[in-house]
């Protein structure tokens, strides 16, 4: 099913969706944010959150809640949305809470969601797998992209991230953390997998935070589990473009890493 929705209704629909229907939504914009219920699609059924193609449709963030909010979800697609956190602190474009699994993130615009370091355009906050962030334009946010969790207890897995712009960001571009022994939740991936992050282009250009305490690199890539499922997983890193930093590296990774075909630029520091 196509169900049409607009500002005045569009909460009350969220909770109606089924696997292999799509939210369309109109141009305009949308005050209340986006939390969304536990939604679950279906493999060859995703559930689909659509604006316009050209992102005419606005999401403001709250400073209760972040822009998007993922609660348990599985086959979901989220695309073709403007995300506008207002420089509210802490609140992030798309988070996700609760295991998530085969998410597509794509062609988003996530704007002013930078008014602390710790600000994040797209997190990961539970356990992941089988997502794709794909054609999305996250502009001056604290942290662009943060999968995972700082104590390694919540895995990003079999991921897929390219074509994407990180312009301005104060701390990472893009961060996957490392990983402890997973846990075993029922469908996640056991056997060998890579996390491809290809064709992107990593920008801290303008107002990267500098110094010991601040300073991050464009992109780091965290190891796999040391034991158990995932130990052999790999990252491919290829036909991206990394282009400045004045006081760190473009790149810092451990770990199972292929880094090839990549373009660095840096003329300061």
């Amino acid at each position: 099913n196509i169900i049409p929705a607009n500002p005045s209704n569009y909460i009350s629909l969220l909770s109606t969706l089924q696997p292999g229907d799509t939210l369309l939504l109109e141009s305009g914009t949308y005050t209340d944010g986006m939390t969304l219920p536990s939604l679950h699609g279906a493999p060859g059924s995703p559930i689909i959150i659509s604006g316009p193609a050209d992102r005419s449709a606005i999401i403001l963030g709250r400073a209760c809640c972040n822009t998007v909010q993922l609660n348990d979800a599985s086959y979901l697609e989220i695309r073709n949305l403007t995300l506008d956190g207002q420089n509210i602190p802490f609140v992030d474009g798309v988070n996700s809470r609760d295991v998530t699994h085969h998410i597509t993130v794509e062609n988003l615009e996530i704007i002013n969601h930078g008014a602390d370091q710790l600000t994040v355009g797209i997190n990961t906050k539970a356990t992941a797998w089988d997502w794709v962030i794909r054609n999305n334009i996250i502009r001056g946010a604290g942290t662009g992209i943060y999968l995972g969790h700082s104590n390694g207890d919540w895995p990003f897995v079999r991921g897929l991230i390219e074509h994407n712009l990180f312009v301005d960001t104060v701390g990472y571009n893009m961060q996957v953390k490392h990983q402890n022994p997973r846990p075993n939740y029922a469908g996640m991936p056991t056997e060998p997998s890579s996390t491809i992050i290809r064709y992107n282009v990593f920008s801290k250009a303008s107002q990267p935070s500098v110094g010991f305490i601040g300073a991050r690199p464009n992109l780091l890539v965290g190891h796999f589990p040391l034991s158990g499922p995932g130990t052999e997983d790999t990252y491919e890193i290829y036909g991206n473009f990394f282009y400045q930093n004045p006081t760190e590296a473009r790149f810092q990774g451990e770990g199972n890493v292929a880094l090839y075909a990549n373009l660095f630029v840096n003329d300061s520091g």
